[in-house]
């Protein structure tokens, strides 16, 4: 797309809490929220901002990948809980 003046951006979020557990516990909450147990998650917020922010980014610059986690998070799969 860089040759029609399109940039493309990829957002890489770890742990959100949206509604997502819920859909996927089937609207049992309390399995839904216990998958954020012990740590703070990120927000939708959070990621609306980094939205934002690379929207807002000068024409000659290129988020093209970001991987945003929770402060709790080295990787997707890896989560230190305070218990």
């Amino acid at each position: 797309m860089v040759e029609y003046g399109v940039k493309v951006s990829e957002i890489l979020p770890g742990a959100v809490n949206t509604e997502f557990s819920k859909v996927r516990f089937h609207g049992n909450e309390e399995r839904a929220n216990s998958v954020y147990d012990g740590f703070e998650p990120l927000s939708a917020e959070d990621i609306a901002e980094l939205i934002v922010y690379n929207a807002n980014l000068p024409y000659h610059v290129n988020l093209a990948e970001c991987l945003i986690l929770a402060g709790a998070q080295s990787r997707a799969t890896k989560i230190h809980r305070k218990m």
